[in-house]
């Protein structure tokens, strides 16, 4: 880790924290080739910047390929990416599509815009999976949108489920996994500033408007008055998505 000079606490938690996930659930292992799907917020862009770290300390090899799907609302976006990605030596697939756009127009007439440009990007996201042979595709979920999707699911669905850690697809042949699932909101956002990363603002027009939004302003709002409610939701879906996606021998 020294490579990286010191770390500051919030950067600390989100090297600690993934670790902790990374190791309890065997998430990945000898061999691994990880795609990490970057959007260009924070939570990705820590995400790859933590990873890179956890690749420096695991003792086995691994290897990082930044994925980066753009919708197509503001094409140049991803240019901080790529210049970040040339100077920090990692390898990245970046494409610009018209997802997002086609989202928002009469070609989608059933579903909400973002579950629509979320599916074609996770399509493609796949497919780039199969194209470079990867093992894996880590997204950047954390704590804070485990416990959205959880409200989610029951105010919405009628049932109990969150975010898994690691979860197959294809047989087996892609492995889905959250390594940032156990890290607060708060910490990766301050991390991120700390390492100066060059995120770029959500251009969707659907941006803080969607029933996540909703329901996340909701919670927030719910627990103002009592951290400690914040705090036991919190702990108690952590542990609940741990022992889910704890390995046992």
């Amino acid at each position: 880790m020294a490579r990286w000079g010191k770390l500051t606490f919030a950067q600390k938690k989100c090297v600690s924290t993934t670790g902790m996930l990374m190791q309890k659930t065997e998430m990945v292992s000898e061999g691994s080739r990880i795609g990490i799907a970057v959007s260009g917020g924070v939570d990705s862009f820590v995400l790859i910047r933590t990873m890179l770290i956890r690749k420096a300390i695991i003792p086995f090899n691994i290897e990082l390929m930044v994925l980066h799907v753009n919708p197509g609302f503001e094409p140049e976006s991803h240019y901080p990416l790529k210049r970040w990605c040339i100077e920090n030596g990692v390898a990245a697939h970046i494409e610009l599509t018209d997802f997002g756009p086609r989202a928002h127009s009469p070609e989608n007439r059933k579903k909400s815009a973002c579950f629509y440009c979320s599916r074609l990007r996770r399509k493609r996201l796949f497919e780039l999976c199969d194209q470079y042979n990867l093992s894996h595709l880590a997204l950047g979920h954390n704590a804070d949108d485990l416990v959205t999707t959880f409200f989610m699911n029951m105010l919405q669905n009628g049932r109990i489920d969150g975010l898994s850690a690691s979860e197959p697809f294809f047989g087996g042949k892609l492995n889905l996994i959250r390594p940032a699932l156990m890290v607060e909101k708060k910490f990766i956002k301050a991390a991120a500033r700390q390492w100066k990363l060059p995120v770029w603002a959500n251009n969707c027009p659907s941006n803080g408007s969607t029933k996540r939004d909703e329901i996340q302003n909701w919670a927030l709002e719910s627990w103002k008055k009592d951290p400690r409610i914040r705090n036991n939701i919190f702990n108690a879906l952590k542990r609940w998505q741990l022992d889910l996606n704890t390995k046992t021998t």
